[in-house]
């Protein structure tokens, strides 16, 4: 199956699904579209106890079951539906619940360790980096944790500070080298988006 690999990349709360989603809406008109969402393929530790599994550094490149998301990703490559995981942000762990993903002409891939995971690069056709302010990710990571993951004010702060900021600057930050472009303010960017979609519909239509 000829398909298109898009891999979005960026930090925490950058806006990586933003532009997913717009990626999505302006181009499914021209063939089909999958979005596959690293933070799905995060281990999931059931041999430890809930507290011991918020202490875990998520935000380093071993907290990712990568030979998962490879087999996934060279399944959906060759044309083969995939049984998905689907992380559970409160408990810290895999729900018991998984989503088909279906292969499609254009597969968006999103994640924070796109780009920082050697192995993962050749996957990629176009390889697009969010890059957004440090303060404004924070500002939206809070309000998401809070709102969504049934986090407390205090545990986002000491995570962002302890974990979070550290490893963006040693892992994610670094990864962007490898990025065909670089998008200041994700979605938001109606110039870049444009850019983009046309890119991508061009190459369906001529694929097809």
């Amino acid at each position: 199956m000829k398909n298109i690999f898009i891999g979005i990349a960026g930090g925490t709360a950058s806006g990586k699904t933003t532009v997913s989603k717009k990626l999505h809406n302006g181009t499914k008109d021209f063939g089909s579209v999958s979005i596959l969402r690293m933070d799905d393929y995060y281990k999931s530790f059931d041999e430890l106890s809930l507290e011991e599994r918020k202490k875990i550094n998520y935000d380093h490149p071993n907290s990712y079951d990568v030979d998962l998301f490879i087999d996934h990703l060279k399944k959906l490559k060759a044309g083969q539906a995939i049984n998905k995981p689907i992380y559970d942000f409160v408990n810290h762990k895999r729900s018991d619940e998984i989503e088909v993903i279906f292969p499609a002409d254009v597969i968006i891939i999103e994640g924070i360790m796109l780009f920082a995971i050697p192995e993962l690069l050749p996957f990629y056709d176009i390889k697009v980096f969010v890059d957004t302010p440090n303060d404004i990710r924070f500002i939206r990571r809070l309000q998401r944790d809070i709102n969504e993951r049934g986090r407390t004010l205090e545990s986002v702060i000491t995570q962002y500070l302890t974990t979070v900021r550290p490893m963006h600057m040693q892992f994610v930050e670094p990864s962007k080298i490898h990025a065909d472009l670089i998008v200041p303010e994700g979605g938001e960017n109606l110039v870049a988006m444009d850019v983009l979609i046309t890119k991508i519909i061009n190459i369906l239509t001529n694929v097809k």
